[in-house]
């Protein structure tokens, strides 16, 4: 069933993350732990500002991993998604015609390419399905398990600020095809098919790898082998 509240606080947080990270990589000035630190403050202030609402998404790719997990609906995760993208789209155009205004030519500043984007497509493909590992695996353990506590939406955007910073020379650090796409549209980069090998197929490989390991962590406790014969492993 269609949620608008769910829908407004997606729309808003990804504007808000493209808006923000994006416009931090256009301005050029902060350098690479600027634009880190940009996106992992807006990751992790939604988090708290409207995770109660719709859990804070802001990311295709975490959506495939909570529906893959079972923690919202597929039907859900349809509306996420166009909240997501649109709200995406939407903060790309108005910054484009922030940027334009003021004669600082496009938004390629913005765009989520690094050194090995083109020459190398499939060693960025790996790269942005580890990375995306390693958010949706932190979002997973510490928000959906209940493990972070209140600092969940803090680790959650360290995480993407450490990807970013390990990432981002390589391949733009992306992890979020909405991220990509609403930028990619005023870039023309949209139109390039391994665009959406790297920048689609990679976080969701990532999340679906995330889940994987997810639910294999928390099957079963871990049994010391000295502790196999008196101690049996016990379902959660």
């Amino acid at each position: 069933m269609f949620n608008l509240r769910v829908f407004v606080a997606e729309f808003i947080g990804t504007f808000a993350l493209v808006f923000i990270g994006a416009g931090t990589g256009v301005v050029g000035l902060s350098g690479l732990l600027g634009v880190a630190l940009a996106h992992g403050f807006v990751v992790a202030v939604f988090a708290y500002a409207y995770g109660d609402i719709s859990g804070s998404h802001i990311n295709p790719a975490v959506t495939f991993g909570l529906a893959l997990n079972n923690t919202i609906k597929w039907g859900e995760a349809v509306y996420y998604w166009i909240a997501q993208f649109v709200g995406a789209s939407a903060a790309a155009f108005v910054l484009t015609v922030i940027v334009e205004s003021v004669n600082l030519g496009g938004i390629q500043g913005g765009a989520t390419v690094g050194t090995l984007t083109e020459p190398a497509p499939y060693s960025a493909l790996i790269v942005e399905i580890i990375l995306t590992f390693f958010l949706v695996n932190t979002i997973l353990h510490t928000d959906v398990a209940g493990k972070g506590g209140a600092l969940a939406g803090l680790a959650i955007g360290l995480t993407l600020v450490f990807a970013i910073l390990a990432g981002g020379p390589m391949t733009g650090a992306s992890l979020n095809p909405a991220r990509t796409f609403g930028p990619a549209l005023f870039t023309g980069s949209f139109k390039d098919p391994m665009t959406y090998v790297v920048y689609f197929a990679g976080p969701l490989i990532g999340a679906t790898l995330a889940v994987a390991a997810f639910k294999f962590l928390s099957s079963a406790e871990i049994v010391l082998p000295s502790e196999a014969s008196s101690k049996p492993t016990r379902r959660k």
